[in-house]
């Protein structure tokens, strides 16, 4: 079989040699070879140094994400699965396997691929045309691969409905890959009891990347006041009521979230402790300061205000923002958990934001520690996408 050959302009392909996975359109000289979107292409240096074979799409400004770096592999079932066993014996050694992403896209040397397990489902999530074509195969080995650890999986769920699926010319799609179940399932995480909604919740269902961010933070909890902004399902504000606080008030501006966090903290017998309410976080935290409200732990976990370079400035007042009114809340001697999950706020820009929101209401942070997304979401160097999440603890400290 001959395939249709990449060839990169001279002094291009960058990312790719210091270890990512994109070829971008403006860094190809020429396509020589007939081929399809969606198939696999020999990617050679403008001298014709072999580079690797990846996926090309026409339709994609990323024209070519790669698969392996050796000329010679063929791209077949054999190596699909092994990619597969690779992510698996990861995970098992590095989290707890019970519910946790078993594919995460590039950082797993399978591009465009991310497959989450809650419990005995698999969301299936794929975002680029070539690793589209293998969907039905992908499941059915990963099945067997779960299988041989005693593993059984009762049914798998596409959620194929992210934005980035129509830069790469395809449809959203979600629905059942196989025969229909219940998609509400109940996973236990950190000792906290919840209802994933995988048709419905954000993305796949639920944000597995913060597990241990939330177990860090039950430390803090125990007989505190505790307020949990952009809550979600209640995953923080949950683990502060399972760890022993006072009292935890989360605040979500959806009300599909907020009654969902509601019949989590039921099924956690916390409905006494954990409340509520459905409002916009920018608005709610001004009203709390005026009523002289104070928390011993405050938790900011918002949505990526950033997913582009150029909202980059807005982002940053967002931030800095919340990050300020957050400060205010908090008692002295209190703690401050916040984080990004946009990888264009990256590391040096969100602590310069935290540390100006500082400086503005006159208050001194001492760092407890600083933390990333959840292992079973592991951050490949060089390639930036991989690394979004950011988590700082700190102490609020005030006249000293």
């Amino acid at each position: 079989m001959s395939f249709a050959v990449v060839t990169l302009k001279k002094g291009e392909g960058r990312m790719l040699k210091s270890g990512g996975a994109w070829i971008f359109d403006n860094e190809i000289e020429s396509v020589m070879g007939e081929f399809e979107n969606g198939d696999i292409v020999l990617v050679h240096d403008f001298d014709g140094y072999p580079m690797g074979r990846g996926f090309i799409n026409r339709h994609s400004k990323i024209r070519v994400r790669m698969l392996t770096r050796n000329i010679d592999q063929e791209i077949d079932e054999a190596f699909l699965e092994q990619r597969l066993r690779d992510a698996w014996e990861y995970r098992k050694k590095t989290v707890d396997t019970s519910s946790c992403r078993i594919v995460f896209g590039e950082a797993d040397f399978l591009p465009g691929l991310v497959i989450d397990k809650f419990s005995d489902v698999l969301v299936f999530q794929a975002l680029a045309l070539g690793i589209d074509r293998y969907k039905e195969r992908l499941i059915d080995m990963l099945r067997k691969i779960l299988l041989e650890d005693g593993i059984r999986i009762r049914g798998v769920y596409e959620r194929s409905d992210a934005k980035e699926r129509e830069k790469e010319g395809l449809q959203k799609v979600k629905g059942f890959l196989g025969e229909e179940f219940d998609t509400n399932v109940e996973i236990v995480e950190n000792g906290v009891r919840y209802i994933v909604d995988v048709k419905d919740g954000q993305k796949t269902g639920f944000f597995l990347d913060q597990k241990y961010n939330r177990l860090a933070v039950q430390r803090l909890c125990k007989g505190a006041k505790v307020l949990d902004c952009f809550t979600h399902t209640g995953s923080f504000a949950l683990n502060a009521g399972v760890a022993g606080a006072e009292s935890v008030l989360g605040v979500d501006a959806s009300d599909l979230a907020v009654r969902q966090a509601q019949e989590n903290a039921e099924l956690n017998g916390l409905s006494d402790r954990v409340k509520f309410i459905s409002r916009d976080v920018f608005e709610l935290l001004p009203e709390l300061e005026k009523q002289g409200e104070k928390y011993d732990v405050v938790i900011l976990d918002p949505p990526a205000f950033t997913k582009s370079r150029s909202s980059i400035k807005n982002a940053v007042k967002g931030y800095r923002e919340i990050n300020l009114r957050g400060m205010k809340l908090v008692k002295d001697g209190g703690f401050l958990a916040t984080c990004s999950c946009s990888h264009f706020m990256d590391y040096e820009l969100f602590t310069k934001t935290i540390a100006q929101a500082a400086r503005n209401v006159h208050v001194r942070l001492r760092q407890v520690e600083f933390r990333t997304q959840a292992p079973d979401h592991p951050i490949l160097w060089a390639a930036d996408e991989s690394y979004y999440l950011k988590f700082y603890i700190f102490q609020v400290c005030r006249d000293r």
